[in-house]
């Protein structure tokens, strides 16, 4: 308490026992996969493993190297920016090893007939490695032999220098290097009826750098996709991305598919499985899963009953795959399959953004899909719907929608998609936006002020339309008193605060009754 101690005017401020809370984000998506390059700017994260956020399609050209044959992940998060998504978190999981051969580069000459007189190796295997040649003569000193200078770069640092040197003389190039340099050797093809003044021909000054060997690819594992929270590596590393709502891996396919064309279903389920426990671990994340591709109506239902057996409310399932423009193709190979789960995510972006994440993200377009793989009828999608499979159809002129909004949880209370991700968003602001009475006197004012920014935040959300009843008393309560916090409750540090919300529902099935109204004799 302050000290009056002298007569006059004191203003003090008050701090409110009301806060207010702002909605949680809703559509950040995190990619887990393939792609072209790996970011190179962190010093800690040398292999571009861990999660990078990514806030445009230009953004993720610059960081991972766009679109790349073999890797659903660029096709995906074009789709996610195109669709209304807008912000993005990329993990890039290794599907391929150095080499293991010397980078190598053949030395132009200044004389293009001349050919590639000189050859460079490294030592070391994928070294990174570039060579300057420089000559020790000035331009208009013609005469004699001439010498010159090769400066050996380790990256961008100078790490050898070999003065002096000529091709085929005293100074032998290829003889100095091989037996000085720790970096590189020298292979040198000399015309034999050419004399030592004309190698001032032989080659052109300027800076090269030694070309790598294509890296090997390897077997990508569940264990790799799953990755390590220590390591921040695959989609466990997402525990570092705290305001990631939504996960997709679309490079299942790449990883899957065997020498023979066939699916490995026993990998592709291995990596959904952890997927979906990642979600349900960090609680307000939905899985968004990708059906494999290329099966029937009537597979992709048995798949789901008999093979995955999923029952989550933290996961929902696409079906079928959709076409789009290939960037790297033309002609037969002008369009290419993908997973739908990017371009899904991209429309639950839109949604939350144009009506709020308590409507369902369904019957809207999926922009940039050309087709779908394989057309679902209404009789299909009545065995399909009731198991969780969201079907992706097309309806003529009213383009290709997403037709589904359901999880993957036999609990009926948790079976669309909206009431799932609302809780989400409202347990996650109110996680975080009640943090301020944490060590705070557990009295009747903390429990009043705490009350207060409940229901302030909560009214809100029912005059947005995301809760149901036609007054507040009927969308939601908020208690927090002596009933919740009885003595033994104040007495061990807790402050318990019970919420109710009564969540809106999509109408998933419009029936209209319709009969004949006859009109009776006077």
């Amino acid at each position: 308490m302050p000290t009056y101690t002298a007569p006059g005017v004191y203003v003090e401020e008050i701090p409110s026992s009301q806060k207010v809370l702002t909605s949680a984000p809703t559509a950040v998506t995190a990619f887990v996969g393939f792609t072209a390059t790996a970011p190179t700017d962190d010093p800690r994260d040398p292999e571009g493993l861990a999660p990078r956020l990514v806030t445009s399609w230009p953004q993720f050209e610059a960081l991972y190297g766009g679109f790349v044959d073999g890797a659903m992940l660029p096709l995906s998060v074009y789709g996610y920016f195109l669709n209304g998504g807008a912000q993005a978190y990329v993990v890039r999981v290794p599907n391929a090893e150095p080499s293991g051969k010397p980078a190598t580069l053949a030395l132009p000459a200044a004389d293009r007939a001349l050919g590639l007189p000189v050859a460079v190796e490294s030592v070391e295997p994928d070294a990174d490695i570039s060579v300057v040649v420089s000559s020790d003569d000035a331009p208009e000193d013609l005469e004699g032999p001439t010498t010159f200078t090769i400066t050996v770069l380790e990256g961008d640092e100078p790490v050898e220098t070999h003065r002096n040197l000529d091709l085929g003389g005293a100074r032998d190039a290829a003889t100095v290097v091989n037996k000085t340099s720790t970096k590189v050797k020298l292979t040198i093809t000399l015309d034999e009826d050419a004399d030592l003044a004309s190698q001032l021909e032989l080659l052109r000054p300027g800076t090269y750098t030694l070309e790598k060997a294509e890296p090997v690819k390897v077997p990508v594992t569940g264990r790799k996709f799953a990755g390590s929270e220590a390591a921040r590596t695959g989609i466990n590393g997402l525990a570092i991305a705290e305001d990631v709502t939504i996960v997709a891996v679309p490079d299942l396919v790449t990883a899957c598919t065997r020498a023979d064309g066939t699916l490995d279903l026993g990998l592709w389920k291995a990596v959904q499985t952890s997927l979906i426990a990642h979600c349900e671990q960090h609680a307000n994340r939905m899985a968004l899963l990708d059906a494999p591709p290329g099966m029937t109506p009537q597979q992709i239902k048995e798949w789901r009953s008999d093979v995955a057996q999923y029952d989550s409310a933290f996961a929902a399932l696409y079906y079928p795959w959709i076409k789009v423009e290939n960037p790297l193709g033309s002609g037969a190979t002008a369009e290419v399959l993908v997973p739908p789960s990017g371009h899904v995510a991209g429309v639950w972006a839109r949604t939350d953004e144009t009506r709020g994440v308590w409507k369902a993200p369904a019957n809207d377009t999926i922009r940039g899909v050309l087709d779908v793989e394989r057309s679902v009828t209404q009789t299909e999608q009545g065995f399909l719907n009731p198991i969780g499979i969201n079907a992706i159809r097309p309806f003529g002129t009213r383009g290709i929608r997403i037709w589904g909004a359901r999880t993957l949880a036999s609990d009926t209370d948790w079976q669309y998609l909206n009431v799932r991700r609302l809780f989400n968003m409202v347990e996650s602001t109110i996680l975080e936006g009640t943090q301020w009475a944490v060590f705070e006197p557990n009295d009747v004012t903390l429990w009043e002020g705490v009350k207060r920014t409940l229901t302030g935040f909560l009214h809100g959300l029912w005059q947005s339309g995301a809760l149901f009843g036609s007054t507040a008393d009927q969308a939601f309560f908020v208690r927090c008193d002596e009933t919740t916090n009885p003595p033994e409750s104040i007495d061990a540090g807790r402050l318990v605060v019970e919420v109710g919300l009564a969540p809106v529902k999509p109408a998933e099935f419009v029936v209209f009754r319709i009969s004949q109204n006859k009109q009776s004799a006077a």
